[in-house]
């Protein structure tokens, strides 16, 4: 550590929209608590990012910059989702020295930075921990799902070694956003390019008369599915801004029927990407269609709003079943979309339905809970937080966690 005594820290997302955006997020805060901050992306993503928010987007700040390594993979479309199966395998069997070797520079005194003191890495990015301990440093784990989600994670080794897999029968945590006239406003680690019209689209609409459709960042569909929702949403009757990635419709590109263009003239707006959060506190938006990643789950609470789902993968159907039964701010639309469905759902929770009203009031109940978690000085994700930059962060005697 310098004789300043700034910690420094190196956060190490997975490469992958919806678990760079939760370490950016942390990365913010650490830099607010007083730490130097390296933030590291693969140089394909690192490159998506210039092309998205141009060359500013990794300029930093002179205690938050950026650093990249390879992720192992040959070059490929340089504004497509990698192939999640090929990245993960890639990056846990190649980036181990690149990390090595980016932390050995960054501790070097030519490098002008404090030498590293901690390093934050993705769960998935397991191999962080063998280069934090070559440098004597300790390293957090950070896991961007639910908590249930990891649970179930952590399941898989006892339910395979009591062959209970394959199973024979299918059945079927936030950081204000702070003051956005910090200079770390401007850093966000968007790999698309948002579209700032939805916002101005947005301000022409009366208060809670508006659907949020968002399926993140890699969830894909069929082009019928994507008819259906569609419709879905054509047959409503209410506005809709829908996020539709080029990339939706899996090897295809998204087409929409020129019939529902024009059915629905004048009260949608389409676009490829957005700032969400900023859409989703807009007082415009009443309800938010979802894939139920946690990213999208964690943003959606915080803004009050009740949710209408479409899970896809991973923890989403467990996250699905959280906000529909145990919280009771989420409702899902099925595995097998049907426009009738989907319809009928967001009338019941845009409209004055009883189930629509417990909805909202429930969904501004967890709001409530939220911002006391994170903003007042008992709560609990507050708390956490300090536990976390005092007995590991900025503790050289532990290693991993």
């Amino acid at each position: 550590m310098r004789a300043d005594g700034k910690p420094h820290a190196v956060c190490v997302p997975y490469p992958a929209q919806g678990h760079a955006t939760p370490m950016m997020k942390l990365a913010k805060v650490l830099h607010s608590r007083g730490f130097h901050v390296t933030f590291v992306y693969t140089e394909h993503n690192h490159r998506r990012l210039v092309r998205s928010r141009g060359a500013g987007a990794v300029m930093g700040l002179p205690d938050f910059r950026f650093a990249t390594i390879p992720d192992g993979l040959p070059p490929s479309d340089p504004d497509a989702t990698q192939d999640q199966a090929s990245i993960c395998y890639s990056t846990t069997t190649t980036c181990l020295p690149h990390l090595k070797s980016l932390l050995g520079d960054l501790s070097n005194s030519a490098a002008g930075t404090p030498p590293v003191t901690c390093v934050v890495a993705d769960s998935i990015m397991s191999f962080a921990v063998d280069a934090a301990a070559e440098l004597g440093v300790p390293c957090a784990l950070f896991w961007t799902a639910s908590a249930c989600g990891y649970m179930g994670y952590y399941s898989f080794r006892f339910l395979l070694d009591h062959g209970l897999t394959p199973l024979k029968v299918v059945v079927e945590q936030l950081v204000p956003d702070g003051d956005g006239s910090s200079p770390l406003a401007a850093i966000r680690p968007s790999l698309w390019r948002e579209d700032q019209s939805c916002l101005e689209w947005l301000h022409g609409r009366e208060p809670r008369s508006v659907v949020y459709v968002n399926f993140g960042s890699i969830t894909t569909m069929t082009s019928q599915e994507l008819v259906e929702f569609a419709w879905g949403l054509a047959n409503c009757g209410y506005d809709f801004l829908w996020i539709v990635r080029n990339d939706l419709v899996k090897g295809d590109a998204a087409v929409l029927p020129p019939e529902f263009l024009e059915a629905t003239k004048g009260r949608c707006l389409l676009a490829s990407w957005c700032e969400q959060e900023a859409v989703l506190r807009h007082e415009a938006v009443g309800i938010f269609l979802t894939h139920y990643g946690w990213n999208s789950m964690m943003e959606g609470l915080s803004s009050g709003l009740p949710m209408l789902g479409w899970p896809f993968f991973a923890e989403q159907q467990t996250n699905c079943r959280y906000t529909c039964v145990e919280w009771g701010v989420g409702m899902e639309v099925g595995d097998d979309v049907r426009r009738e469905v989907v319809e009928e759902r967001i009338r019941e929770v845009m409209g004055d339905s009883e189930v629509g009203r417990e909805m909202r009031r429930k969904a501004v109940e967890w709001k409530n809970i939220a911002v006391h978690a994170t903003v007042l000085p008992d709560g609990r994700s507050l708390a956490n937080l300090e536990r976390l930059l005092k007995d590991v962060l900025c503790s050289p005697q532990r290693n991993a966690v």
